[in-house]
């Protein structure tokens, strides 16, 4: 919602009940917030609301505050989509502001913003069939994408992360437990999306890129980029955004990047041409743009793979740089955790 929008469903203390219905019929968001003076949340009004107040005997020229919830459901700024989501369906609600310390409101999320505006045409794929060995015995019966942060799991705050940008058709790639994640997630429909199933032999992983090639077999015809991402990553990022920039920039393949420092826990000691020493850097911090295992691939790249052989997207990027056909990068700023060992677990549960 654009800050516009949220000023125009916002009325203030003095507003009468059309005053309400004219914000609710303007925006179609079925609710109106009443704010004081300095932006800050005094009550909530919906459609129903209106309808109830209206039936009771009241006037479109009463003061609206008295029909008004003063206490609704909010959510503190910053929520996770997730969270959001989860509240509005549990509480059937139309929407839920968003509010700072203050009370201030800063957003109202319904629904329909949840789950995105216009949809994308483009394919997500979600790489979930690794063994996640580095998590040792917490994988043995669990796959990694169902590891639980936040009281949801991994794979679930992928998929809607990606549902609220505007993706509606998301493929898995399973090897590793597979009928447990496709128990999981079922077709899609309680994360509103299409949700189905790459499925490897267990006996022949295909590696983080192998299993596009499945892809092409179940959808020959693509015509646009497709989003893949690791089934282990936490990451807050802006899918439409990604794939708006892969298609300007003609790209045939897109890798997101992401910042990493690291500082040298020495002294550093530079020498000139002669074998001399001309400086010493005490424990600098050098500082290098990794790969976040999030791409945008043009379908003509995913004829590079080879058929019914373990492949990588690193090495998929690598071929397209041989071939001359152009690679970008985009860089992805929010907090980054690839959930890979039990301490990188730990910190995406903000136990550490």
């Amino acid at each position: 919602m654009t800050r516009r929008e949220l000023q125009e469903a916002c009325a203030p203390l003095t507003a009468t009940l059309r005053d309400v219905a004219v914000v609710i019929d303007t925006l179609a968001s079925s609710l109106c917030m009443l704010v004081d003076d300095q932006g800050r949340l005094a009550g909530l009004l919906t459609d129903g609301d209106l309808r109830r107040a209206l039936l009771r005997g009241a006037s479109f020229e009463d003061l609206a505050l008295p029909y008004a919830t003063t206490s609704p459901q909010v959510v503190a700024a910053g929520s996770p989509r997730a969270h959001v989501l989860d509240i509005l369906r549990a509480l059937r609600i139309p929407g839920v502001p968003e509010v700072d310390a203050d009370r201030r409101v800063v957003g109202l999320h319904t629904l329909s913003d949840i789950v995105g505006g216009e949809p994308l045409p483009n394919v997500a794929v979600v790489m979930a069939g690794g063994r996640g060995t580095r998590l040792g015995k917490l994988t043995e019966s669990v796959p990694k994408p169902l590891m639980t942060v936040a009281g949801r799991t991994i794979v679930d705050w992928i998929i809607l992360g990606l549902v609220g940008d505007g993706i509606r058709d998301v493929y898995v790639s399973v090897n590793h437990l597979a009928d447990m994640v496709e128990d999981h997630l079922g077709d899609g429909s309680r994360l509103g999306c299409s949700v189905r199933y790459l499925r490897e032999d267990p006996a022949d992983p295909l590696g983080t890129a192998g299993s596009l090639r499945l892809l092409t077999r179940e959808r020959p015809a693509l015509a646009d980029a497709v989003l893949v991402m690791n089934g282990d990553l936490m990451v807050d990022f802006d899918a439409r955004a990604l794939l708006e920039q892969h298609r300007a920039r003609g790209a045939a393949l897109t890798m997101g990047v992401r910042s990493y420092q690291h500082e040298v826990p020495f002294g550093v000691v530079e020498r000139g041409p002669d074998g001399m020493v001309v400086g010493i850097a005490e424990k600098p911090t050098i500082s290098l743009e990794i790969n976040a295992a999030v791409y945008a691939v043009d379908p003509q790249a995913l004829n590079l793979l080879p058929e019914g052989r373990a492949s990588t997207m690193p090495w998929l990027a690598e071929q397209c740089v041989h071939r001359g056909m152009p690679v970008a990068a985009w860089s992805i700023t929010a907090d980054w955790i690839d959930v890979g060992t039990p301490g990188d677990l730990a910190r995406a549960k903000g136990q550490t």
